[in-house]
């Protein structure tokens, strides 16, 4: 009676295993079944996924990378290099326009960090930097001319109050010679480290 039962038990949680696991490949590999394309074993969902990636879709708030991780996002616990493709300089780069803009995904946090730290753009190119926060801290994304970046000059492009794992986009074209940078404002938080920089070539 006992091994019975236990086989039973057995049976039925590897049964509910392989459901659970079927869900989430769908929901990865079709991510318009559901709105938003949040999903919890799939996809850009809580616990990652690796079906697709950020580079396939516009930056939107509702969507980021998965808390868990994932094959192309960022997430929380792990994830491979979310800026896939050849960069500026590399053959096979095509850089971005007003038109079509490329897609630079930046993580904020967690703590007082951005990641990348340093991004390479073609001189004249337009890029749309998809923030994301990481951690229960607010943090904001400016960008533009290095020294106006340094102390915060109104007017300089900017988002502000992303909180935790949202996602914000600011679009910017790089058509001066440099430098320029990128850096988070909110109190204390620039004389804590956040910041970046950016280098131009061609």
């Amino acid at each position: 009676m006992i091994t019975r039962r236990t086989g039973l038990i057995a049976g039925a949680a590897l049964a509910a295993g392989l459901v659970i696991g079927l869900a989430g490949t769908v929901l990865a590999a079709n991510p318009t079944a559901a709105p938003g394309y949040p999903s919890m074993m799939g996809g850009r969902g809580m616990m990652g996924g690796s079906g697709w990636g950020w580079q396939s879709f516009a930056p939107d708030a509702s969507y980021g990378p998965g808390m868990m991780g994932g094959f192309n996002g960022a997430g929380m616990m792990g994830g491979s290099n979310w800026n896939t493709g050849p960069q500026p300089g590399a053959a096979g780069f095509v850089a971005g326009t007003t038109a079509s803009p490329r897609v630079i995904h930046v993580i904020a946090g967690p703590g007082y960090t951005f990641s990348p730290s340093s991004i390479t753009v073609e001189r004249g190119e337009t890029v749309t930097f998809a923030v994301t926060t990481m951690g229960p801290l607010v943090h904001e994304f400016m960008v533009g001319p290095a020294d106006a970046v340094a102390a915060d000059k109104a007017g300089t492009p900017e988002v502000a109050d992303i909180g935790m794992m949202q996602t914000k986009s600011l679009t910017y074209t790089f058509d001066g010679s440099g430098p320029y940078a990128y850096a988070c404002h909110a109190t204390g938080h620039y004389e804590a480290g956040m910041h970046g920089t950016i280098t131009v070539v061609g």
